[in-house]
């Protein structure tokens, strides 16, 4: 079952995973034809392989099998002491925080303290590392049970930054955690980063998401077989699902981070050669590579001269001579450079500002120069709105020749 479980995509698993299968399972323990502990093993490994999967529905959250572990994980925490099973908690924990679509506060404030405690336990062994994971990747799902419930679950994320923090950071010098563990409690910190603009500090210069970003993801793109086709690579391969979801929540540190610092720019680098050796053959990972570079040519988050040193600004010169015009591609280039071209425009009283805005126009102008672009978008002059008309989505889409181009 869990290897059947593992190799099912995204559009399997929901068709599989429905209400009326939960209800099911909740009616064979409700007979006692399936004991509480081996459903729970089955429903923690239907969860871990959706929260990997990055997969939201709420099939679980209208099924009476929610209702049933609910009122088991308030039922055994009541318990005194010396007869609560935590273990039992954790794993009860777990499979909720998984499945659910929506959680209360009262019961999500009441799971946190027993997944911390799992998520600070340091040692090395593969049992330990794998509790951690767990762990932690519940936890990483926080920015979304939290983002219903803010204000009341305010208090909850203020209490464990330390704990998080204190997870990376000897993460960092001891390197006991797994890939996937180390991408949720920094996916976990930047959840919180998205609400609390005085975690940036803590962000960039003391757990340095910049570089350390970087380096997994280099490390991660590496391990795959890039030049067999995504069919034959096989479904549900871990390195490729961990890349998804870094490359989802950097999308909260570009959007949110405006304390700029050089570390962003080797990121960029590595974005620009993940979509190199991804785009023939892996759709998902090329998409949010696309989302990522047009959130970092229209945040403030990068400056416009880290995009030229990170070679985003080349890597959509080639591409946009390249591509057909119904590639989606196309598109996207087209919206990179409308943002850059944005920001150089945008009026600033800083002198210092204004020269170093300059002198990035100039990089941008004289590298465009070089490639042809101005040749490429007049070209695409008479097809902007054709392109619109056959990309609707995409409304965002000047129709203004002078919106692309930068002028020194």
């Amino acid at each position: 079952m869990n290897e059947m479980i593992n190799e099912m995509d995204g559009k399997e698993f929901r068709s599989a995973f429905t209400t009326e299968l939960f209800n099911r399972i909740n009616k064979m323990i409700e007979d006692k034809k399936l004991s509480l502990e081996n459903a729970i093993l089955l429903l923690k490994h239907i969860g871990y392989r959706k929260a990997q999967k990055n997969i939201r529905d709420p099939d679980f959250l209208r099924s009476l099998l929610d209702e049933r572990l609910e009122k088991t994980i308030f039922e055994e925490d009541k318990k005194k002491k010396e007869e609560k099973d935590e273990k039992l908690l954790v794993d009860l924990c777990e499979c909720y925080l998984f499945l659910s679509f929506f959680v209360s506060p009262k019961l999500f404030s009441m799971c946190v303290p027993y997944l911390l405690k799992v998520a600070l336990n340091k040692e090395k062994n593969k049992e330990a590392q794998k509790e951690v994971e767990m762990a932690l990747l519940t936890l990483s799902n926080f920015g979304e049970y939290l983002s219903f419930n803010f204000f009341e679950n305010e208090r909850i994320q203020k209490l464990y930054v330390d704990e998080i923090k204190d997870i990376i950071l000897y993460h960092q010098d001891h390197q006991n955690l797994t890939r996937l563990a180390y991408q949720s409690v920094l996916e976990c910190l930047l959840d919180r980063f998205e609400e609390d603009e005085s975690l940036e500090e803590v962000v960039v210069n003391e757990v340095h998401l910049g570089r350390e970003a970087a380096k997994e993801v280099e490390e991660l793109w590496k391990c795959m077989d890039w030049k067999k086709k995504e069919e034959e690579r096989g479904k549900g391969r871990e390195e490729e699902m961990i890349l998804m979801r870094w490359l989802k929540t950097l999308n909260i540190y570009f959007c949110n981070c405006r304390l700029r610092n050089e570390e962003c720019i080797e990121l960029i680098r590595c974005i620009v050669r993940l979509f190199r050796a991804a785009k023939d053959n892996c759709e998902g990972i090329r998409y949010w590579c696309d989302y990522l570079f047009e959130t970092t040519a229209g945040k403030k988050a990068v400056e416009i001269k880290n995009l030229l040193k990170g070679r985003a600004v080349e890597l959509f010169l080639e591409e946009i001579q390249q591509t057909k015009l119904d590639n989606i591609m196309t598109l996207h280039g087209l919206v990179y450079f409308m943002n850059v071209s944005n920001r150089l425009k945008e009026e600033m009283g800083d002198i210092i500002e204004k020269a170093k805005r300059k002198a990035a126009k100039k990089l941008i102008f004289e590298k465009m120069e070089e490639e042809g672009y101005e040749d490429v978008m007049i070209s695409f002059h008479k097809m902007l709105s054709f392109l619109k008309d056959q990309h609707c989505g995409f409304g965002y889409i000047s129709l203004n020749i002078s919106d692309y181009f930068v002028n020194v």
